[in-house]
């Protein structure tokens, strides 16, 4: 079974908490990505997501220019650490209802990301690689 180091977009970009949401926005641009981890130096602090800035800020009046990337982040984070199992971690976003979910190390430092799109890939790969695997194990049908 594949593990989610295997499938994780690798030392993901993050933002510090008082950096302005105008300065995440920009920077998801850039990177064309929608979350963003939020770290003060090492220590995971929350996500910021594209629709966190619009809903939590822009919706309630707040300047992007001057209201800060904590006061907007989702606190609540779901994780799963690096050498996990797909199948697993796919369940637990599916239970949850979230898209994405922050790949720790089992030191709980921040290592990757991954998107529910590359956990359905890699197990429709090994859907796959089963399937061909017991069709290629079957026994020659019976002579009648």
């Amino acid at each position: 079974m594949r593990k989610v180091q295997d499938v994780m977009t690798k030392d993901p970009t993050v933002i510090n908490a008082k950096d302005s949401l105008k300065d995440a926005a920009l920077k998801m641009r850039e990177l064309s990505v929608g979350p963003l981890p939020v770290c003060d130096g090492d220590r995971l602090m929350g996500i910021i997501t594209d629709r966190d800035i619009v809903v939590r800020a822009v919706s309630q009046g707040k300047d992007p220019n001057s209201t800060t990337v904590a006061e907007a982040m989702t606190e609540q984070l779901e994780y799963a650490f690096d050498d996990e199992d797909i199948s697993v971690v796919a369940e637990k976003m599916k239970e949850k209802k979230v898209r994405r979910i922050l790949a720790l190390d089992r030191d709980k430092k921040l290592v990757g990301i991954v998107a529910m799109g590359d956990l359905l890939e890699a197990l429709a790969e090994e859907d796959v690689g089963e399937t061909l695997e017991s069709i290629s194990e079957a026994p020659p049908p019976a002579a009648h």
